[in-house]
């Protein structure tokens, strides 16, 4: 099985990315949250961070482009072909709305024709790899049917599919019957993505489709950075580790010289997710909710850790 880090802005950053595949089993993709074309800006300084080739040494990583705009993102794959890259990611799967709301992201797939015209400028145009990440459709499941003869029209190096539409969200039970379909008459190579969190999900999955060589872990991943360690190398999750790979993440915050507040933000972040696999500690997980400084922070991570 290969397996790839979803990205998730704000919180896989190449800070998390790289914690990540220094303590634990790499993965085989890295892709990096979403870039959105400037219509007559280069990269900001931010964006220029999580893409720089030297924060990612030894991964295999690849950019994401949120536009509806082929041409944007041609000259955004350009500007990212120059820096080395070989492959970019469409996003067509980000179901929030102000992003639908500009027709972009899982948005675009109401818009099957328009959508077609693009793929077909940028494949012609962009001499990369490209991959697409989508959802099913926004309103329905029935309307992947059509969206997936578009996509058998192009030389998409991969579809990764999360089985969801735009309107679900990350609610309700992923449509399996509709991905199997994918599976059975997408033209590409196919990655599934979506509400894979404990080794239980994935065997699952494998097990109703042995077919499936890849999967994409986001959410999964960031409750349990341990996840494809212990199903690949048989290794448990423990304390020590955790430890290790949350300071590498914090100290590198710090190092940004950001601001106390905007690092806890971020810790606080994937203490949401990471904070699941301590239910017996309750009152260490608010007291990280609530600290507004950083020895306060220090001292309820001690305590869980």
């Amino acid at each position: 099985m290969k397996y790839y880090l979803a990205p998730l802005e704000g919180i896989t950053t190449y800070i998390y990315r790289r914690a990540y595949h220094t303590y634990f089993h790499p993965m085989d993709k890295y892709f990096i949250p979403f870039l959105s074309p400037h219509m007559k800006k280069g990269f900001t300084t931010k964006e220029l961070r999580e893409i720089a080739p030297e924060n990612h040494m030894g991964m295999r990583t690849i950019p994401q482009i949120l536009t509806n705009h082929a041409q944007d993102f041609a000259r955004t794959a350009q500007k990212l072909e120059e820096l080395g890259y070989d492959e970019i990611n469409l996003n067509l799967g980000c179901p929030s709305k102000t992003v639908v709301s500009k027709g972009r992201g899982s948005g675009f797939l109401a818009q099957p024709e328009e959508l077609d015209r693009f793929l077909d400028e940028i494949y012609a145009n962009v001499k990369v790899k490209v991959s697409i990440k989508t959802r099913l459709g926004k309103y329905q499941p029935d309307e992947f049917e059509r969206l997936l003869s578009i996509y058998n029209q192009y030389p998409v190096e991969e579809l990764i599919i999360h089985p969801r539409v735009q309107q679900d969200y990350y609610k309700n039970t992923p449509n399996y019957e509709v991905f199997g379909e994918a599976l059975k008459n997408s033209r590409n190579p196919v990655c599934y993505n979506g509400d894979l969190f404990r080794t239980e999900d994935v065997r699952r999955l494998e097990q109703r489709f042995p077919e499936v060589s890849t999967i994409m872990l986001g959410r999964g991943i960031i409750y349990n950075p341990g996840l494809v360690s212990e199903m690949e190398d048989g290794d448990k999750l423990d304390k020590n580790r955790l430890r290790q790979f949350h300071d590498q993440i914090f100290d590198e915050y710090q190092s940004l010289n950001m601001g106390e507040r905007n690092v806890l933000f971020k810790m606080k972040e994937i203490w949401c997710y990471m904070g699941h696999l301590f239910p017996d500690c309750e009152k260490p997980l608010k007291k990280i909710k609530k600290a507004e400084h950083m020895n306060k922070y220090e001292e309820a991570v001690r305590e869980i850790l």
